[in-house]
């Protein structure tokens, strides 16, 4: 006797739709935090990680490959303190020690760009020669915004602190403050849109890299759902090719996207940035 073919169907909700998803088995963990305290023009990133999740289980290529052997586990999504910075930023380092110490890549999805800075504290705790590369439109060098030091604008500055090398490329937007620290402080490694000088980048760059690609470092025709939209910009491939680039020379170990605004009714960019995550996995693992 023939059995019916079901009427429904149920798709997990977390990346990709993966349907028994095992953290044991798993190689990249993506961390949702939907954290925008200290947002200063459009609030709303705070919808960034559910709407990429939301894309992501759109995504074909995780179902031609078999989405019951995926390598990527979601984990829970991460409420962090409503109080000062300092304790979501410490939070956040938590929570991404946990994933280290059992030898996952965390990939952080935001949220706003404060976030970077609890990922880049705990992934240095695990590789102490790390640098940081940077995408985005701005270059986030301010030492105080709003009355805080650990601020989307500042967190850049916040991970100098720290002595980590930074490469920072598709900048279009600098604050004059920012422009004076990096005359005073005679910062290099900082490549302005259009320019992608690959090779310089890599030279920039120690073994060890954390990734993190704020979405305003594309061409805002493409991707318009951010906080702070900025003319000009990157492009699709250029962004894919310089990140295939880097994780084939380096060592990329931990990431993060951030700064998805989503837009109601205007799904495409919050599709890009599922593929741009999935596409950055791929690259890794």
């Amino acid at each position: 006797m023939k059995q019916k073919k079901p009427y429904i169907q149920t798709w997990p909700y977390n990346f990709g739709a993966i349907k028994n998803q095992d953290f044991e088995k798993a190689k990249a963990v993506i961390i949702p935090i939907p954290y925008d305290i200290t947002t200063s023009w459009r609030g709303g990133t705070r919808e960034g990680p559910q709407a990429i999740i939301m894309a992501s289980r759109q995504l074909d290529e995780l179902f031609f490959k078999g989405s019951n052997s995926s390598p990527i586990f979601t984990w829970e999504e991460v409420e962090l303190s409503a109080g000062p910075a300092q304790e979501a930023i410490q939070g956040i380092e938590e929570v991404v020690g946990d994933v280290l110490k059992k030898n996952k890549f965390p990939f952080l999805l935001g949220g706003e760009h404060s976030i970077t800075l609890g990922g880049v504290k705990a992934v240095k705790k695990k590789y102490p020669n790390l640098s940081v590369l940077q995408l985005d439109a701005h270059t986030d060098l301010l030492d105080e915004y709003c009355g805080s030091k650990y601020t989307h604008a500042c967190v850049m500055r916040r991970i100098k602190n720290l002595r980590i090398p930074t490469v920072q490329v598709g900048i279009r937007s600098i604050d004059p403050e920012a422009r004076e620290y990096i005359k005073k402080e005679r910062v290099k490694n900082i490549f302005e849109a259009p320019g992608i000088p690959a090779e310089k980048i890599l030279k920039g760059l120690t073994k060890d890299v954390y990734l993190t690609i704020d979405l305003d470092v594309f061409d805002t025709g493409i991707m318009p759902s951010v906080g702070t939209p900025v003319p000009g910009g990157l492009g699709w491939y250029e962004v894919l090719n310089l990140v295939e680039k880097v994780a084939k020379n380096k060592n990329i170990v931990g990431a993060d996207v951030v700064e998805l605004l989503p837009i109601p009714g205007l799904v495409a960019p919050n599709f890009l940035a599922a593929k741009l995550v999935y596409k950055t996995i791929s690259y890794i693992i």
